[in-house]
């Protein structure tokens, strides 16, 4: 039986979304400027993905105070985003696997965590994945991540923080055949300030398929965004890990009508000396005033990616 069929009849339905509302915050700019973060926080185990790879095949990696080590992850995380002295006073942040209760998150609901340090509202996409299908081989350079076992109750997924109301929230299935037991997926929702409306889209994007399969991925996002006039910010982590693939990636997104003031090879990533543009930030129909890279910060083995827009120029894509 093929591996596709095989996550299809162990794959469940798909968990409802997850919500915790705190009452959004008023900032005395926010109808004039809007600040976005996207981060890969690896469920907020550190920065060694590689590293600890090695040693966990090893049978070398002891994970006995993971509990431990991930709160104080968060707690570190959440000071960056509060002190804001790295960047500007974050309005959203869109997560990528943020884990809810795996082991290897030491049970923690990361999103849910962070977003009481910060004080923010949240919702959380769950992937989904399939129980009791082990994952099978894939390129060496992507066998490092420590797996979700095989009958742990927990999951990962993607999640959206906001100071801001969210309307209109919904989950995205992408096409995952080229990595059948990982499902991937996005998280969309509209987001309001004073008169002004835009769309945002989370995405977490398949390392392992080809540059092809990820455009493919890519272009239901795009077909989702394209339902609405409003405007649009596409990010996360598209796990363009070859020069191609960012090519190909920032060339679909520009022939759609979209933007980004990161310049093409911008370092988001870092693993065993080596550096990698992974994470995105696109904008149609927005200005982006400014926009950095959150450095340093050793949660993840990425690093926190933001914008800002100016929302007091008017567009007619409004409504």
């Amino acid at each position: 039986m093929a591996l596709l069929e095989q996550s299809e009849r162990a794959l469940p339905e798909a968990a409802p979304l997850e919500f915790g509302n705190i009452p959004p915050r008023r900032r005395s700019d926010v109808e004039t400027k809007l600040v976005i973060a996207s981060y890969n926080i690896r469920y907020a185990v550190g920065r060694y993905l590689i590293s600890t790879g090695l040693l966990r095949k090893a049978g070398l990696f002891k994970s006995k105070n993971r509990s431990r080590n991930v709160a104080a992850n968060i707690r570190a995380a959440a000071r960056t985003f509060l002190e804001a002295s790295k960047l500007p006073p974050v309005d959203i942040l869109a997560l990528q696997e943020a884990d809810n209760g795996t082991a290897r998150a030491g049970g923690h609901h990361v999103a849910r965590a962070l977003a009481e340090e910060l004080n923010m509202s949240w919702v959380h996409a769950a992937a989904g994945i399939p129980r009791g299908v082990k994952p099978q081989p894939r390129q060496w350079w992507l066998d490092f991540e420590e797996q979700i076992g095989l009958y742990d109750p927990g999951d990962t997924g993607v999640a959206l923080l906001s100071h801001l109301p969210l309307e209109d929230v919904r989950r995205i299935d992408l096409p995952w055949k080229d990595c059948a037991w990982r499902p991937r997926l996005s998280i969309g929702a509209t987001v309001r300030t004073g008169e002004r409306a835009l769309q945002i889209f989370n995405s977490h994007i398949d390392p392992h398929s080809s540059a092809n399969g990820q455009i493919e991925q890519l272009q239901v996002m795009l077909a989702e965004a394209e339902k609405s006039s409003l405007p649009a910010v596409m990010l996360g982590d598209f796990n363009t890990l070859s020069g191609r693939k960012c090519v190909e990636t920032r060339g679909l997104l520009e022939s759609r009508g979209y933007i980004t003031p990161f310049p093409t090879g911008t370092s988001t990533w870092r693993g065993a000396g080596l550096r990698l543009h992974a994470d995105w930030v696109f904008v149609r129909g927005l200005t982006v005033t400014r926009w950095g890279i959150v450095r340093p910060l050793n949660v993840s083995d990425h690093w926190p990616i933001w914008v800002e827009i100016d929302l007091s120029q008017r567009e007619s894509s409004d409504t």
